[in-house]
């Protein structure tokens, strides 16, 4: 599968991989602003990483029909995508915020026990009313802290920008989540269904059907998602 031309269109519809085009990605929202927002080769590396585990979880957009980690490339979306921050501490750079327990934006987290580097990401959908935004940001979630031995940070915590109708409800799973995963070590997920979306135990990853229109709201870890009605 090409995954550069979705619908038939060519290369010069994405900007190269392993550039960075700020005029061509979401500016940074409130999740990231207070932290130090990844730019220029830092950006590049942490997003490359992203499509190499976006690919091996499965985390694409059936829409485009392409790894999701494309959508900072594409140039028809010109303020969606992914940005991300390295979360900066009271006393300097790759801890959390010294708030004594509480998440900075706004729900209490246990993040005094993440022993390293937080990262944070903020997914920008396409338009404000994307039904995929919770699919796809825990699919990306789940991809990243999954597989969190291919990469330098403790946590990846994601949130989705508040230009989105519904980025409320979607942050509160996002934190629930954050939260299992800081207790537990685990990203959750296997034998976990909801909506279009159902795990399987055995392989470790999950799988996401669309045989209809009601399986817009699945959240399987990565699943290759469907939005049958208005692109993500």
């Amino acid at each position: 599968m090409n995954l550069r031309t979705p619908f038939g269109g060519g290369d010069a519809t994405f900007d190269d991989r392993g550039s960075f085009v700020p005029e061509h990605l979401p500016d940074p929202g409130p999740f990231l602003e207070p932290h130090r927002v990844l730019r220029d080769e830092d950006h590049v590396v942490f997003h490359e990483l992203t499509r190499t585990l976006f690919e091996e979880r499965g985390v694409y957009d059936v829409t485009f029909d392409y790894n999701l980690a494309e959508l900072n490339l594409d140039r028809r979306h010109e303020t969606a995508g992914f940005r991300y921050a390295v979360e900066q501490s009271a006393g300097g750079e790759g801890g959390h915020p010294d708030t004594g327990g509480e998440d900075a934006d706004g729900g209490a987290a246990p993040l005094d026990a993440v022993d390293g580097p937080v990262l944070r990401a903020e997914f920008t959908p396409t338009t404000e009313f994307c039904p995929q935004t919770e699919t796809l940001t825990v699919g990306a979630f789940r991809a990243w802290n999954g597989l969190a031995d291919r990469h330098d940070y403790a946590l990846v915590r994601v949130r989705v920008a508040p230009t989105h109708h519904d980025s409320a409800a979607v942050d509160d799973r996002l934190r629930e989540l954050e939260r299992q995963f800081v207790a537990s070590g685990e990203v959750g997920g296997s034998g976990e269904q909801s909506g279009a979306a159902s795990g399987d135990a055995d392989s470790g990853t999950d799988t996401a059907t669309a045989s209809d229109e009601s399986d817009d709201t699945g959240d399987g870890v990565g699943a290759r998602l469907a939005d049958w009605s208005a692109g993500f």
